[in-house]
């Protein structure tokens, strides 16, 4: 008796369980449903209830699939997605596996730790190592990266100027560093696909050159990288102690430099404050563009926490999304996160993302700072909301808004500081107890008549919501 379609994609399931954690089983392949088999074409055709899903599945697990897939229907299987893009109005897109069909010759190369040949030295192209979901299309501009993106696109638009060469991008941990030197090269190779572009880590780079002195092949290392046209370079930080490291990549620099080679880098601290790094490379870094990437700020989190749900296709409400941008602590990454945790609890559970759920990953998704709030943090929080300057709330103004500002900045302050009135009063402009006071009973006054000043005081507490 034939074995029916739907059948064999449970015994595909059943396999894909053998081989995965049951928290990885329930999360990412539970959800998928059996649609069509066509024996003609060979076409299996399945359910996804998201783009986030089908985009991690393609990413994460086509090895596994591949396999189990061949073993249960046999070669020359091909896998389409049918994806759920609007929940609300049952709209579902069908996508056909990129990957899957040509497993062999389309997965990332696995020879990433090893130090290059000679022979690639000579290939017509090179694996570049970009992530495709880094690009320009999906990289949101706010105050906080303006510059930097804009001179990052000219760049990649024409990679061959000799201006602002290397490109040096430096900032804290979540800022969207890696997300722009992706871009810059992901945007040289689509205009210029000739172009040898190889993304590198410093600590891979690291790795490679400590095998080749083990293998005795540096020379042929140090002739690899000296054909690449733009060499991109993460987390340069790494390399601080890494003295052998830094001597190999300033000949490597220095070759590519002279030949008008394109050089990116990007580091969590400035060139000044690498202390341990070689001076030769510094004085190198220096001479080019030195480009600082923010945190992000609250408004830019929103905006890209939204581009992030248009393009997962997910059903998020404002207030969640206000409540996540103002505690992620201006992490990109920790906004993904986040998003990642609530997509993943919402498919696992079969819920709604709501301001509970939120809450409740968000906790466990975003380190929470447990140092005490400052009443310069509550200052600068409520100056942020109200678009006043720190040194106006200090100052002896009496502009309505200002005044404002200054008598929330005292209440809150009163409300999430252990400090007496007189202490606060001496750090928001010097000013006596009296004043602090007489501000706090004005704003409780305002409180209880004005739901939508209420709102606003609520909005601004959410912002250090973690810390209290």
């Amino acid at each position: 008796m034939k074995v029916q379609p739907k059948a064999l994609w449970e015994q595909c399931l059943q396999l894909i369980k053998e081989n995965v954690t049951e928290q990885q089983y329930t999360t990412w392949f539970k959800p998928i449903t059996f649609e069509t088999f066509d024996a003609t074409t060979s076409i299996l055709l399945v359910q996804v209830p998201s783009p986030f899903v089908y985009e991690y599945l393609e990413e994460n697990y086509v090895n596994l699939l591949s396999k189990v897939l061949t073993r249960v229907f046999g070669k020359g299987i091909h896998l389409k997605y049918r994806i759920v893009t609007d929940k609300t109005h049952n709209l579902t897109q069908d996508i056909q596996s990129d990957t899957v069909d040509n497993v062999e010759t389309q997965l990332p190369t696995n020879r990433a730790n090893q130090s290059p040949t000679p022979l690639d030295a000579v290939l017509q192209d090179i694996d570049p190592q970009l992530d495709l979901h880094k690009s320009f299309s999906n990289y949101i501009e706010g105050d906080s990266n303006k510059l930097p993106r804009s001179i990052g696109l000219s760049i990649a638009e024409h990679p061959n100027t000799t201006q602002f060469n290397p490109m040096f991008i430096f900032g804290p941990s979540g800022c969207g560093k890696t997300h722009l030197i992706n871009a810059i090269g992901l945007k040289i190779k689509q205009l210029y696909p000739q172009k040898r572009v190889l993304y590198i880590s410093a600590r891979l780079f690291q790795v490679q050159y400590t095998n080749s002195v083990l293998n005795n092949t540096t020379n042929d290392f140090i002739n690899f990288y000296q054909t690449i046209d733009v060499l991109i370079v993460d987390d340069i930080q790494e390399w601080i102690t890494a003295t052998k490291t830094q001597d190999t990549f300033f000949h490597i620099f220095n070759h590519l430099f002279k030949n008008g080679k394109r050089i990116i880098l990007a580091s969590d601290r400035p060139p000044v404050e690498l202390k341990g790094m070689n001076e030769r490379l510094l004085t190198r870094f220096a001479c080019g563009l030195i480009a600082e990437l923010e945190k992000p700020n609250v408004q830019l989190c929103i905006d890209i926490l939204n581009s992030k749900i248009k393009r997962d296709g997910l059903n998020i409400p404002d207030d969640v999304v206000q409540f996540i941008a103002q505690t992620a602590n201006g992490s990109v990454r920790d906004l993904e996160g986040v998003i990642n945790s609530l997509l993943a609890y919402s498919v696992v559970y079969n819920s709604n993302i709501d301001m509970r759920l939120a809450e409740r990953v968000i906790k466990r998704s975003v380190k929470i700072d447990d140092e005490p709030l400052t009443i310069d943090e509550i200052i600068d929080k409520v100056c942020s909301h109200f678009n006043v300057t720190t040194t106006a709330v200090n100052s002896r103004s009496r502009k309505q808004d200002i005044v404002l500002a200054r008598q929330v900045s005292m209440y809150l302050a009163q409300k999430h500081t252990k400090m007496p009135a007189s202490r606060i009063g001496k750090l928001v402009g010097g000013r006596d107890h009296s004043t602090v006071l007489h501000s706090c009973s004005q704003i409780e006054k305002r409180l209880q008549v004005d739901k939508g000043f209420t709102a606003e005081l609520s909005t601004i507490e959410n912002s250090f919501k973690l810390k209290l």
